[in-house]
């Protein structure tokens, strides 16, 4: 782009299109460049909905960051792609800034085919430092020199998976920089004057240059004297710091400073960039919701918002025709937990996002929220089960998926009874592909001894609830997805259904449509308009997955001419197991046409829910087509009559 001498009447963040054009700045603009980043996001926020509080609070760092790295080439590796609003600003998309999570706009989080600038896509949180010690690895076997630095969020370390990641760099001695912003001060002491000077110091060359020198004197010692040098000289720097965890993971550690204080911030940034040694990791703290001072006040810092009111924060949220899934599953629970002092509520850092916050209030002696830690959350909740008690892991299910291991090992081997809620089941919208619930049907129902329900509506999330409370034989999970249900009336409490039986919605005699989960509803609108053609069409919700009902298989494959299975989940999943069954009991033998919809074989990009389905066929006007394409036979006249569906 070009240049232009900035006056006091020109908005700096104007002359930036890329990071080459924030470093023609001087380092006085940067303050302005952060507060206009800042006016910048909070603005298209408040139009688009998304992730706020998290990038508020790294505006500053962001700035620092693509000032002092030469960014691409130098990579930046944002842990949680949330908090990468500011940098996708000052990376070429400010154009598109209010594009995002939109139909065709923006990514809500860091994508590798949407800007050179994002070396690596990230939606779930801690895997930035393993993808960073990749990248380094690579970097050092192609024997180049630029810069890896990972910025991960304090809540993004209470998972395993980065403290592996820190073990495997710390012993092998690379070149790595990681960032820790601490944005809730939950690990360091307050920061201030003199910790920012001694951060300043220890990252400086003339401390690392007295460190090395010192390190190779005491190497020349007995091995008892340089051990005993070496854990002094950590202890000290630690006393201090409060670093002498990631010393111990072999990390150098630098900070705490302040990441909202660029004279701190830079020249620690700098020595840093400057180092040739091993992995260092720099705690910077910010505060979550900077300068915004709805965000700042309100509990969460306003994480996670819809479209707002600048000037008072107050999100325009649409009139709800019907209470949301994830709020009845809440109440459900806590009905339950009322009449059963052993149901335990455990969820993975996500308490608001799956309603077990509900089951918190009415509960708060039994409910445990581990942290960014879902393959601890199923393996604890496997301890409880163990011993008697009745645990809920409410997690969604796009993080369900990080724990496989532990539901096949510590709970479907040994036929423990956990009860899996499964949030955020089918596709989310404009969290797109890393957030959709896709699979879990096909990965859940591979396993012996397990059950999957899969809820049809909101009254129907309330019987299974019901049921997996009182189901004890083994493992049981019940899907829902998000948003809000579809308004049928709801029932006072929960009835415990018979595992492995089905319903009949509605009857007919030619084509059978069998739901499970909530395109229970479009198949009812695609029978009423496949009656209008003359095809009397049967709506079956087959409420579990695992099991199926094989009594009502086989009577809608026995008296039906089609038999349609429809589903909000991947290949390999509810209508494979459907066609399984068809084929071991010879139902397919005598001329019974059977299809099964599923979501399409690729990971959709974000956009409206509604939009999604209609382009995966799984909406009503799908659901014909699918129908009218199975029955070649049915004659053009019956085809056209009675029109089509709007789009």
């Amino acid at each position: 782009m070009t240049h232009q001498t900035p006056d006091s009447r020109t908005p700096l963040l104007d002359l930036i299109d890329v990071p080459k054009d924030l470093r023609a700045l001087k380092k006085a603009d940067l303050q302005q460049v952060a507060d206009e980043v800042r006016h910048e996001m909070i603005s298209a926020v408040s139009t688009t909905g998304g992730h706020l509080g998290a990038g508020l609070g790294v505006v500053e760092l962001t700035v620092a960051l693509h000032y002092v790295f030469d960014t691409p080439d130098d990579k930046l590796i944002w842990d949680v792609g949330h908090q990468a609003y500011p940098h996708k600003i000052l990376t070429g998309r400010r154009d598109r800034i209010r594009t995002l999570r939109q139909g065709g706009g923006l990514s809500g989080f860091t994508k590798r085919t949407e800007s050179e600038f994002d070396p690596f896509g990230a939606a779930h949180s801690s895997t930035s430092i393993s993808a960073g010690l990749g990248m380094a690895v690579a970097r050092d076997l192609d024997g180049r020199s630029n810069n890896i630095v990972a910025i991960i969020g304090d809540g993004a370390m209470s998972a395993g998976m980065a403290y592996e990641a820190m073990n495997n760099a710390g012993a092998m001695d690379s070149r790595l920089i990681v960032i820790l912003n601490d944005n809730d001060m939950s690990i360091a002491p307050p920061v201030g004057a003199l910790s920012s000077y001694l951060s300043r110091l220890l990252s400086g060359g003339t401390y690392r240059s007295l460190r090395e020198g010192g390190k190779q004197l005491a190497k020349k010692m007995p091995k008892f004297v340089f051990e005993h040098a070496r854990r002094a000289e950590e202890l000290t720097r630690g006393f201090f710091t409060g670093g002498t965890l990631f010393e111990q993971l072999g990390f150098y550690y630098v900070g705490p400073i302040d990441g909202h204080n660029f004279d701190h911030l830079l020249p620690v940034l700098q020595n840093v960039r400057d180092s040739k040694e091993g992995p260092i990791l720099i705690h910077v703290v910010t505060k979550k919701g900077k300068g915004y001072g709805p965000a700042e006040a309100a509990a969460d810092k306003l994480h996670g918002v819809n479209a707002f009111d600048v000037v008072s924060g107050t999100q325009m949220k649409p009139k709800a025709n019907a209470p949301s899934y994830t709020k009845v599953f809440g109440e459900s629970l806590v009905k339950a937990a009322d009449a059963d002092s052993k149901i335990i509520g455990i969820t993975a850092a996500m308490p608001g996002g799956t309603g077990i916050d509900i089951f918190a209030k009415a509960h708060p002696s039994r409910i445990f929220d581990v942290g960014i830690a879902e393959q601890h959350a199923v393996t604890f909740a496997a301890g409880l089960a163990a011993e008697g008690y009745k645990p809920f892991v409410a997690i969604y299910s796009t993080f369900l998926q990080r724990a496989y291991d532990q539901i096949v090992h510590d709970v479907a081997i040994q036929n423990l009874p956990v009860r899996f809620a499964i949030d955020r089941a089918g596709l989310v919208g404009a969290d797109g592909a890393t957030h959709a619930g896709s699979f879990d049907v096909a990965y859940l129902g591979c396993l012996p001894n397990m059950v999957v329900m899969a809820a049809a509506d909101e009254a129907e999330l309330v019987h299974m609830v019901a049921t997996a409370a009182a189901y004890d034989t083994g493992p049981i999970a019940l899907r829902y997805p998000r948003g809000d249900g579809v308004g049928v009336e709801m029932p006072e409490r929960g009835e415990v259904l018979e595992i492995g039986k089905g319903r009949i919605v509605r009857q007919g005699t030619r084509v059978a449509l069998l739901s499970l989960g909530t395109r229970l509803a479009e198949c009812l609108k695609a029978a009423e308009e496949l009656g209008s053609r003359g095809l009397s069409t049967t709506v079956a919700d087959a409420r579990f997955a695992k099991p199926l009902d094989a009594q009502m298989l086989r009577d809608l494959a026995q008296n039906h001419e089609a038999l349609i299975t429809v589903e909000e989940g991947s290949t390999g999943g509810f209508g494979a197991f459907v066609l399984q069954f068809l084929t071991d009991e010879g139902l397919m033998d005598h001329g019974l046409r059977v299809r099964t919809m599923v979501l399409p074989d690729t990971f959709m990009d974000h956009d409206k829910p509604d939009r999604l389905y209609a382009k995966a066929g799984l909406d009503a006007k799908g659901i014909v087509a699918k129908v009218l394409s199975t029955l070649p036979q049915v004659d053009n006249v019956i085809q056209l009559a009675g029109g089509s569906l709007s789009a």
